[in-house]
């Protein structure tokens, strides 16, 4: 096979692992957003905070990886919880500018909270997954192998969940209508609290899994802005559209690190939030939301 071609592929494997995790902190964002309407920027301070729990338990306490696992997603679960059941719940009502701005004060203060408990520097632990995969011309580690496999079937149990189970059910009901579903007998705010604790969830795993890629760092919140890209580009409040968008904010950011000047791979997700705000607001799987005036 030609050189170039496999360099191609190579870039479009790594694009789609780097992208899985992009499109998983973005389906978080989704979630929260239609259970309760708040664009939650602390999502990637809940996804950095669970990164240095884990390296607390894994390379701190010596914990196995596999058991610490489950020690973080009940962390981030109940963090997210606490978030929605103390704080945001305490603005029900308030204009939605109310709870964006909430939410980024949260995300200063576990921010700050992080850095006086563990300290500003870098670190990093070890994981199970450290070797290569030969698949034809590509070679392919087996970390990211990992990624897209635990977000493939996070996003299909995601989907059973939602479209098979009566609480599923109750979710989209409640995201949909929150009045009609109160009135119908669903409890709409134990519900909230459940989606903001499962968000947390989804946070710490990816906070665990791009953790040995971009090592352990105060600095890990910024995904959640390379997340609102892939929501833009996929369509916002779009359940599929987070995962395409997510998957292709991942390769373009690949292809710009090899194909474009030095400095672009760092600001081809915010160049695609712009250009489709400017272009096609509605992103790719979005709907149509307009007024006749």
């Amino acid at each position: 096979m030609d050189a170039a071609l496999a360099q191609l592929l190579q870039l479009i494997a790594n694009g789609i692992a780097i992208g899985a995790i992009y499109a998983l902190v973005a389906l978080g964002l989704v979630l929260t957003y239609k259970a309760t309407e708040v664009l939650n920027f602390a999502h990637g301070d809940v996804l950095m905070a669970s990164a240095f729990v884990g390296w607390a338990l894994i390379a701190g306490a010596g914990w196995p990886f596999w058991l610490a696992i489950p020690a973080v997603l009940a962390f981030a679960a109940a963090l997210g919880w606490a978030i929605d059941r103390q704080l945001l719940r305490r603005i029900a009502g308030q204009p939605q500018f109310a709870g964006v701005m909430l939410t980024i004060a949260i995300a200063f203060m576990i921010r700050g909270a992080v850095s006086m408990v563990f300290g500003p520097d870098s670190r990093r632990f070890e994981v199970p997954f450290q070797g290569r995969t030969q698949i034809g011309p590509l070679v392919i580690n087996d970390l990211n192998l990992v990624i897209l496999g635990v977000a493939l079937l996070i996003t299909v149990t995601l989907f059973a969940f939602l479209g098979r189970t009566r609480l599923g059910l109750a979710i989209q009901a409640s995201s949909q209508n929150q009045l009609a579903a109160y009135l119908n007998g669903i409890r709409v705010k134990a519900l909230s609290s459940l989606v903001w604790a499962l968000s947390g969830a989804i946070s710490a795993v990816c906070g665990l899994l791009l953790a040995p890629v971009a090592l352990v760092d105060i600095g890990l919140w910024v995904v959640v802005l390379k997340a609102l890209a892939a929501l833009v580009l996929g369509g916002f409040g779009s359940v599929p559209g987070a995962i395409l968008g997510g998957v292709l904010i991942g390769v373009i950011e690949q292809l710009a690190g090899v194909y474009l000047p030095d400095g672009s791979k760092d600001v081809a997700a915010y160049l695609v939030l712009i250009g489709v705000l400017v272009v096609w607001p509605r992103g790719l799987l979005g709907e149509a939301h307009g007024r006749r005036v």
